[in-house]
Protein backbone atom coordinates (compact mmCIF):
# COMPACT_ATOMS: atom_id res chain seq x y z
CA UNK A 1 0.00 0.00 0.00
CA UNK A 2 1.25 3.24 -0.86
CA UNK A 3 2.09 5.92 1.37
CA UNK A 4 -0.04 9.02 1.65
CA UNK A 5 1.50 12.49 2.47
CA UNK A 6 -1.10 15.09 3.88
CA UNK A 7 1.73 17.60 4.92
CA UNK A 8 0.90 20.17 2.20
CA UNK A 9 -2.71 20.55 2.60
CA UNK A 10 -2.79 20.57 6.40
CA UNK A 11 -0.11 23.16 6.59
CA UNK A 12 -1.98 25.21 3.91
CA UNK A 13 -4.86 25.38 6.26
CA UNK A 14 -2.44 26.05 9.54
CA UNK A 15 -1.30 29.18 7.61
CA UNK A 16 -4.72 30.46 6.50
CA UNK A 17 -5.74 30.60 10.66
CA UNK A 18 -2.08 32.12 11.25
CA UNK A 19 -2.97 34.78 8.47
CA UNK A 20 -5.65 35.53 10.37
CA UNK A 21 -4.41 35.80 13.68
CA UNK A 22 -1.15 38.29 13.06
CA UNK A 23 -1.10 41.02 15.60
CA UNK A 24 -2.33 39.07 18.36
CA UNK A 25 -0.47 38.68 21.57
CA UNK A 26 1.45 36.14 22.77
CA UNK A 27 1.57 32.27 21.70
CA UNK A 28 -2.18 33.36 20.17
CA UNK A 29 0.08 34.41 16.79
CA UNK A 30 2.07 31.33 16.27
CA UNK A 31 0.62 28.14 17.99
CA UNK A 32 -2.01 26.48 15.73
CA UNK A 33 -3.99 25.29 18.56
CA UNK A 34 -4.22 28.06 20.22
CA UNK A 35 -4.59 30.59 17.60
CA UNK A 36 -7.73 29.11 16.26
CA UNK A 37 -9.67 29.31 19.51
CA UNK A 38 -8.35 32.96 19.50
CA UNK A 39 -9.72 33.47 16.54
CA UNK A 40 -12.73 31.82 16.69
CA UNK A 41 -13.13 33.77 20.37
CA UNK A 42 -12.61 36.97 18.16
CA UNK A 43 -14.74 36.35 15.54
CA UNK A 44 -17.64 36.13 18.56
CA UNK A 45 -16.52 39.11 19.69
CA UNK A 46 -16.71 40.95 16.32
CA UNK A 47 -20.45 39.54 15.91
CA UNK A 48 -21.30 40.81 19.59
CA UNK A 49 -20.16 44.16 19.02
CA UNK A 50 -21.19 44.61 15.84
CA UNK A 51 -24.57 44.35 17.42
CA UNK A 52 -23.66 46.51 20.36
CA UNK A 53 -22.46 49.00 18.37
CA UNK A 54 -26.07 49.99 16.63
CA UNK A 55 -27.45 49.95 19.80
CA UNK A 56 -24.58 52.64 20.96
CA UNK A 57 -24.90 54.72 18.53
CA UNK A 58 -28.66 54.83 18.53
CA UNK A 59 -28.12 55.92 22.11
CA UNK A 60 -26.18 58.60 21.49
CA UNK A 61 -28.27 60.04 19.10
CA UNK A 62 -30.85 59.91 21.45
CA UNK A 63 -29.11 61.90 24.25
CA UNK A 64 -27.61 64.55 21.40
CA UNK A 65 -31.77 65.04 20.19
CA UNK A 66 -32.63 65.19 24.09
CA UNK A 67 -30.04 67.80 25.10
CA UNK A 68 -31.22 70.24 22.63
CA UNK A 69 -34.60 69.88 23.25
CA UNK A 70 -34.33 70.50 26.86
CA UNK A 71 -33.05 74.10 25.80
CA UNK A 72 -36.60 74.50 24.58
CA UNK A 73 -38.22 72.69 27.39
CA UNK A 74 -39.61 69.79 25.05
CA UNK A 75 -39.16 66.46 26.42
CA UNK A 76 -37.77 63.78 24.09
CA UNK A 77 -41.01 62.09 23.92
CA UNK A 78 -43.18 64.25 23.53
CA UNK A 79 -41.32 65.86 20.44
CA UNK A 80 -41.46 62.14 18.61
CA UNK A 81 -44.77 61.48 19.58
CA UNK A 82 -45.79 64.88 17.90
CA UNK A 83 -43.26 63.66 14.94
CA UNK A 84 -45.01 60.45 14.36
CA UNK A 85 -48.28 62.07 14.40
CA UNK A 86 -47.44 64.91 12.12
CA UNK A 87 -46.29 61.98 9.73
CA UNK A 88 -42.49 63.40 9.64
CA UNK A 89 -40.50 60.91 8.93
CA UNK A 90 -36.35 61.83 9.86
CA UNK A 91 -34.99 58.88 12.13
CA UNK A 92 -32.54 59.14 14.85
CA UNK A 93 -29.24 60.14 13.42
CA UNK A 94 -30.62 62.94 10.66
CA UNK A 95 -32.13 64.44 14.09
CA UNK A 96 -29.05 64.34 15.76
CA UNK A 97 -27.16 66.00 12.91
CA UNK A 98 -29.25 68.87 12.30
CA UNK A 99 -29.72 69.57 16.27
CA UNK A 100 -25.81 69.52 15.98
CA UNK A 101 -24.60 71.13 12.73
CA UNK A 102 -28.12 72.98 11.40
CA UNK A 103 -29.57 74.22 14.73
CA UNK A 104 -31.18 76.86 12.89
CA UNK A 105 -32.90 74.12 10.79
CA UNK A 106 -33.86 72.47 13.82
CA UNK A 107 -35.50 75.16 15.65
CA UNK A 108 -37.84 75.43 12.12
CA UNK A 109 -38.54 72.08 12.87
CA UNK A 110 -39.48 72.36 16.51
CA UNK A 111 -41.56 75.36 15.15
CA UNK A 112 -43.68 73.39 12.76
CA UNK A 113 -44.08 70.45 15.27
Amino acid sequence: MTRVKRGIISKYKHKKILKFTKGFRGRRKNVFRIAKQALFKSWQYSYRDRKNKKRLFRNIWIKRINIILNKFNIKYNIFINKMKKKNIILNRKILSDLAIKNTHDFKKLIKKI
